[in-house]
């Protein structure tokens, strides 16, 4: 296969990035950083299900957050408020959260499927992983970046945070399907074909004109092919359902719904049904639930809100190529507009509903998190990351025993990756 020149580039870029951000210095001051372990040494009197909580490997296998490291003057390592800026994940709230890490996710919005458009996104989506490995070689005390299922562990028992990649949308691949391999040297194991409407791949659940497919397309079975062959796990969120089942039985490892709901307890096109996940179960699949309160219960919509923040976002345009003063400006406008129109919330009892009526479906080996932060998720009573111990209580009150949360928190995901790893490893032999 010819090397293609714009992959072998950035490729390169890649490890010049990362060999020089591992030498630059670290933060000003590492007495504002507190480890887990600080954390555990002075909590003298710590809960059972803090404790329990702490002895899990937690991961949520979706965080939009790469979006927020190229904003203006955005640091990961220091706290953020998200009454003020909106952010939902930095390493203080990880810490307090007790968030061992999960997947970081590459998301580029669907656009026209033409060769031009796949081109501009596919730098995007590159760039986008510069920058998480970036942020991870700026900080290696801190973070590292995670390619195997044992990863997880060794990471985590080194007091670092866990960042595995992902690809949320397939497009910028547009139909060269060799990029892959590219965004896997990269360090993606993780891909969903589609997002918010269909695309080359397949049809997603929120296409207001409906599938055009009827599931994956010819390319579509051919990704599905060679994320197989590479060992990257396959995603079903955001797909439609006739897809996800193409998806179930195409791959040759269980595949995963990085972050979706149950539909029985609330009929909308990004929540999946009992029948599906009965099959999710059947083909030894994982669902990690998501908090996007508009997929957790009916919302009041607000036409006039979404109407001024497009406006606002129009007029001031793209928020990252924004100075740091005209940012401030933007979240100034931005909470403003909240004020005005104070948005319906679904809370952390509509979560957990979900979260419950799946578990007493298919059971805790085929159940997580991915609540879809810095992307929409958050309900009151868990707005952001420091508020993960509160699932570890709840799992508790409801009668799931340590082993099984263990799974729940990380374990399944990691056992996901281990058989793609396993099966990838299979076709060399």
């Amino acid at each position: 296969m010819t090397a293609h020149p714009f992959r072998t580039t950035l490729l390169s870029c890649v490890a010049f990035l990362a060999g020089a951000c591992a030498t630059a210095t670290g933060p000003s001051s590492e007495e504002d950083i507190v480890s887990s372990e600080e954390v555990v040494v002075e909590t003298e009197e710590m809960s059972p299900s803090r404790a329990m909580h702490e002895r899990a490997i937690v991961m949520d296998t979706h965080l939009d957050t790469p979006a927020n490291l190229v904003l203006p003057g955005f640091d990961i390592m220091e706290r953020h408020d998200p009454a003020l800026d909106y952010s939902q994940v930095d390493l203080p709230r990880m810490v307090e959260g007790g968030l061992d890490g999960g997947f970081w996710v590459i998301y580029t919005p669907q656009g026209p499927l033409a060769t031009e458009a796949y081109e501009a996104v596919r730098d995007t989506a590159i760039l986008r992983s510069l920058a998480i490995h970036k942020m991870v070689a700026a900080n290696p005390d801190y973070f590292e970046i995670a390619t195997k299922s044992t990863d997880a562990a060794r990471i985590e028992g080194e007091g670092k945070r866990i960042v595995y990649q992902s690809i949320e949308n397939a497009y910028p691949l547009g139909e060269d399907l060799s990029l892959l391999k590219t965004f896997y040297r990269l360090g993606v194991r993780m891909v969903g074909p589609v997002h918010f409407a269909n695309n080359q791949f397949g049809d997603s659940a929120t296409d207001p004109e409906g599938p055009d497919n009827d599931g994956l397309s010819a390319l579509g079975f051919e990704l599905v092919k060679e994320a197989n062959r590479l060992g990257i796990l396959l995603d079903g969120s955001h797909a439609h359902d006739l897809t996800v089942y193409d998806m179930m039985e195409a791959s040759k490892t269980p595949i995963i719904l990085s972050h979706s709901g149950a539909r029985n307890v609330f009929d909308h096109p990004r929540n999946v049904d009992d029948a599906l996940l009965l099959k999710l179960k059947e083909t030894g699949g994982v669902i990690q639930m998501n908090a996007l309160g508009a997929y957790l219960k009916v919302l009041q919509t607000q036409p006039a809100k979404r109407a001024a923040i497009m406006k606002l976002r129009k007029e001031m345009g793209d928020v990252d190529q924004m100075t740091e003063e005209d940012y401030q400006t933007y979240l100034e406008t931005r909470r403003a507009i909240d004020a005005e129109f104070p948005s319906d919330m679904a809370d952390f009892d509509d979560y957990m509903e979900h979260f419950i009526h799946v578990l007493d479906l298919i059971g805790p080996d085929h159940v997580g998190v991915g609540a879809d932060w810095d992307g929409g998720g958050g309900v009151v009573g868990m707005q952001d990351i420091a508020a993960f111990p509160l699932i570890t209580e709840r799992l508790i009150d409801a009668g799931y025993a340590e082993e099984d949360i263990k799974k729940i928190w990380g374990g399944n995901v990691i056992r996901l990756l281990g058989e793609a790893e396993e099966y990838a490893a299979s076709l060399k032999e």
